[in-house]
């Protein structure tokens, strides 16, 4: 046993009747990696939560190399070298990355001593290898761009102990195993981790020991290289689960939607499409392959009438629709599983039942004669949480009390129960278990059989390559290449996500 920096003693943390944390025990050593598990609502983050002093237990006492530790928000935790990169990131938008990793440490200092606080901030992107633009807006920056933010700034505020939130939810399989190098050589200056993943092949790389939590509570807690992976799985979510699936062949080759050299600008000219060309058949699941903010965005965006499209044309079920807005877009039978949950796709501050109608509030049997119809919402609520496992069971509780994987099955319940004919979906299980991901992926196929067409669009690889029927590379808003899921290695899929187009090699002109 290694020397305990860390340990929570029976902390027990309840939101009126509900228990998210009953009892919990666990401890963090000395220049260790120290993984938490555990199905979406287990407890993991408001345990975490708990130590960042965010939330305080109502029993229980947490231990800071044997002292006990008060907590009286972040700012103690802080002081404590204490830092945390949430799932949901922490930051202003219209300030620049520079700001934001500065913010609450430099707030009053003058230009000569934030000129200094850039040369550390500097230093410290060198150290690491985080490619960033310090004067660029934190608005304009990718999803994958802004986590690497939030590290950066727990870095700069000097933490001892980091406690990451699903890190990897938005990284490619390179960006990952740039993040664990980094992480590597945070553990080996004796500092400490504790990461919060739902991808355990990542949980046997990087952590040293794992603790499961279910239901609120800690089951076990091993040394990662006794378990196997799905002695894992069994442990989190207690019985066996499986992210290899069986998919039919493509039925028809009849194109359900189309987009014919599409032009949209985005934020950035790397994410802006250039003259790009798909089509998706009915009953097929078209993955999109390619580093985050490479036009992934863009592209959802231009599908479900969200961007302004400069040329081109966008075709369904046979019909040009390059105009036709988003609202007509829905009742056609369009589905949207927008990127970012809390700020895209849902309500915060509305209930769950709420948040399950926002596509069809104003359709029978929710609205009649003009008449809104509270009961009907209430029953579709009710009916929607059992069926697509919304923990806890509570569908008149705001969106903002369900956690970050039950959030997104709030969406995806909503999305799916009107039937639709095209399922554009944006990152569909990030932030979700094993075993709710392995749920939605099944829903995803569902739609496939019943004829639907599926625009799949992942920073995951692997789940782009278990789902997909066909993938497409995207690299700078243009395709680089196609393929059939098991036809070509993951080298040249990387090559193609790099900007290499198929069929070339590295350094032949483009």
């Amino acid at each position: 046993m290694g020397e305990k920096v860390l340990e929570m003693r029976n902390v027990t943390k309840r939101f009126g009747r509900l228990i998210a944390n009953d009892k919990v025990n666990f401890d963090l050593e000395k220049g260790e990696v120290h993984a938490l598990l555990g199905e979406n609502g287990a407890g993991k983050t408001t345990l975490m939560n708990c130590l960042y002093g965010i939330y305080s237990p109502e029993e229980g006492e947490i231990l800071l190399r044997g002292q006990p530790l008060a907590l009286n928000g972040p700012k103690d935790a802080i002081a404590h070298n204490i830092g945390m990169v949430h799932q949901h990131f922490m930051l202003v938008p219209p300030l620049t990355v520079l700001q934001n990793i500065v913010l609450g440490q430099e707030c009053r200092l003058s230009p000569m001593k934030l000129d200094r606080a850039r040369r550390e901030v500097e230093e410290l992107c060198r150290l690491y290898g985080f490619q960033l633009d310090l004067d660029t807006k934190v608005a304009d920056l990718s999803v994958g761009a802004q986590q690497r933010v939030e590290l950066v700034k727990a870095l700069y505020r000097g933490a001892d102990i980091l406690i990451l939130d699903e890190p990897t939810a938005v990284l490619t399989p390179t960006e990952v195993e740039g993040l664990f190098e980094i992480l590597r050589q945070f553990v080996s200056q004796g500092k400490s981790i504790i990461i919060i993943s739902h991808k355990l092949w990542e949980v046997k790389q990087i952590s040293n020991r794992v603790t499961v939590l279910r239901s609120g509570a800690a089951v076990s807690t091993v040394f990662t290289a006794d378990v196997e992976e799905s002695d894992l799985a069994d442990m989190m979510v207690g019985k066996k689960v499986s992210l290899q699936y069986e998919k039919t062949p493509v039925k028809s080759q009849e194109a359900i939607f189309e987009m014919r050299n599409v032009n949209v600008t985005g934020s950035q000219r790397a994410s802006s499409l250039k003259d790009l060309s798909l089509h998706i058949c009915k009953g097929e699941i078209l993955g999109i392959a390619g580093v985050d903010g490479n036009g992934q965005l863009e592209l959802s965006e231009a599908v479900m009438g969200l961007a302004e499209i400069q040329s081109g044309q966008v075709f369904f079920d046979g019909e040009e629709i390059t105009r036709v807005p988003t609202r007509r877009r829905i009742e056609r039978g369009f589905a949207h599983i927008p990127e970012e949950r809390m700020t895209q796709g849902l309500v915060m501050n509305f209930s769950a039942s709420e948040n399950m109608i926002l596509n069809c509030y104003d359709r029978p049997p929710f609205t009649k004669n003009h008449i809104f119809d509270n009961r009907a919402v209430r029953e579709n609520g009710k009916k929607l949480v059992e069926e697509y496992d919304v923990r806890p069971r509570s569908p008149e509780a705001a969106a903002r009390s369900f956690s970050g994987g039950n959030q997104q099955k709030v969406i995806i319940a909503r999305e799916f129960s009107q039937d639709p004919k095209l399922v554009v979906a944006v990152q569909p299980t990030r932030g979700l278990d094993i075993g709710a991901s392995e749920f939605v992926h099944h829903k995803l196929l569902e739609r496939k059989e019943q004829g639907a067409g599926v625009l799949l669009i992942s920073a995951d690889l692997d789940e782009v390559l278990a789902v997909s029927d066909r993938v497409l590379v995207i690299n700078e808003g243009e395709i680089m290449g196609e393929f059939i899921p098991g036809t070509i290695s993951y080298g040249d899929i990387g090559l193609m996500m790099g900007g290499t187009r198929q069929g070339k090699k590295e350094g032949d002109p483009a």
